[in-house]
């Protein structure tokens, strides 16, 4: 087929903004990032080529590094299941008919629009172990309520019981849009085989939306993995480095030490292992994710 030249030169022209900002704020960094990997840079002098020691130095001397790796998975696999289980149950709730539906979709939207900022302090106030709004509701059941953010024990739990303030949002509305484009004739059928709410759920709801439930598995695994602003705003990485994540690790090396080689490396290697953990994924995802036809990818 012949190529239009004119058309691809008008094609290439009107994506050439976009092309020059990936080139200069996307590629340009993530090639010297790894360069800066190889070397002793600290910003002020010049970066003097070390090979794989910053790798080395990680991997078989750093005493914080798989406490920052074992912080962050924690995070990871108790947040990721957690928030996508619940968006998906509120996406079922307001795909109901039912009078005031557009009102409470509209309400568990709202929170996701927070700035994560104002939402650490928010929660700083709420898990207060004296007067937070928390405790304060335990002990009017008798309940004595943890130390949460001061406790090494309850700190990453308390980070993961915060997110429940992120539930819905984004996750909600896509899910609600896969819902509503379930064929009705399947429920119906599940209904004349005798099956309830949980058979037609699970038979049907599940199955059909699997795709995008995949996809936002693999989103929220990789944002969780960058877990910093809650650290950084609410415990620093403390108590005991309970919630030294590994972003929060990656800025104090770079922005606190200044050692932008050391954190380069830190950088790459989350990279590494978010790959793998996608990876991972892709794999798992041949025995539950069905797309359309029921034909498994």
């Amino acid at each position: 087929m012949k190529v239009n030249n004119k058309n691809t030169f008008w094609g290439y022209l009107f994506a050439s903004p976009w092309l020059a900002g990936f080139s200069i704020f996307g590629l340009y960094p993530i090639i010297v990032s790894f360069y800066y990997s190889l070397c002793q840079y600290d910003v002020l002098r010049v970066p003097q080529f070390i090979g794989f020691r910053n790798y080395q130095e990680l991997l078989f001397e750093d005493q914080y590094f798989y406490t920052t790796i074992w912080n962050t998975l924690f995070y990871t696999f108790v947040r990721t299941p957690f928030v996508i289980i619940g968006s998906l149950i509120l996406a079922v709730i307001v795909s109901k008919a039912v009078a005031g539906v557009k009102f409470f979709r509209t309400i568990y939207f709202i929170p996701s629009i927070i700035s994560g900022v104002i939402l650490s302090v928010l929660w700083m106030w709420l898990l207060n172990p004296e007067y937070g709004l928390i405790n304060n509701a335990l002990q009017f059941f008798g309940i004595q309520g943890p130390l949460w953010l001061i406790d090494p024990d309850w700190s990453k739990p308390s980070i993961v019981l915060m997110n429940i303030w992120s539930l819905g949002g984004g996750r909600m509305l896509v899910f609600l849009a896969a819902i509503q484009n379930v064929p009705k004739q399947f429920y119906e059928a599940v209904e004349i085989d005798g099956g309830g709410w949980w058979a037609k759920f699970k038979n049907v709801t599940v199955p059909f939306i699997s795709p995008v439930l995949f996809l936002w598995f693999i989103l929220e695994m990789i944002f969780s993995l960058q877990v910093f602003v809650e650290a950084y705003i609410m415990t620093k990485g403390g108590p005991l480095n309970s919630t030294l994540f590994y972003n929060l690790y990656l800025y104090n090396k770079a922005f606190d030490d200044f050692d932008m080689g050391y954190a380069s490396a830190l950088a790459w290697l989350l990279f590494i292992i978010a790959g793998i953990i996608t990876f991972v994924q892709f794999k798992f995802s041949k025995k539950w994710v069905y797309y359309s036809g029921g034909v498994e990818k």
